[in-house]
């Protein structure tokens, strides 16, 4: 860390894990924003290491990169997020992991037998899906992918 309490783009990279490509790239696209020095180089606030590890988390809970983006960019800009910061985001998160944790359940217990495509090509199909009833309600996979 630099003497002024920033972090150099190194000492990011080492915090968060992260290449220093990946943190241009979130810099890029607005996830954290440096400051300059005199030489022109990137400085970072230490509040940035908990904005790339929601990043990082964030994506391994399967969150797109777009929702990152708008969760992150109500947090405040040039200072360390509350715990009613996060409180916030963590609430509206909650609801999009709900309904992955769901998703997940259906596929677990529907994967083995029928998951509603409609192809009709097993034998199986004639008793969970007879006539294509699944065809009915959507293209796809609808016993995942629709509401359970």
């Amino acid at each position: 860390m630099s003497a002024d309490g920033f972090l150099s783009i190194g000492d990011l990279a080492r915090r968060t894990g992260l290449s220093v490509s990946a943190i241009r790239f979130y810099e890029a696209r607005g996830l954290v924003r440096a400051v300059r020095t005199a030489g022109n180089q990137r400085r970072f606030l230490r509040s940035d290491i908990r904005r790339l590890s929601f990043a990082l988390i964030a994506q391994q809970l399967g969150l797109t990169l777009g929702e990152i983006e708008t969760e992150l960019a109500t947090l405040p800009q040039g200072r360390t997020p509350t715990r009613e910061d996060w409180r916030r985001i963590s609430a509206r998160v909650r609801g999009v992991l709900e309904a992955k944790i769901a998703m997940l359940e259906r596929t677990r217990d529907k994967l083995d037998d029928c998951i509603g495509c409609g192809c009709l090509s097993l034998e199986r199909c004639a008793l969970y899906n007879p006539d294509d009833r699944a065809g009915r309600a959507g293209p796809g996979p609808r016993y995942i992918l629709g509401p359970s």
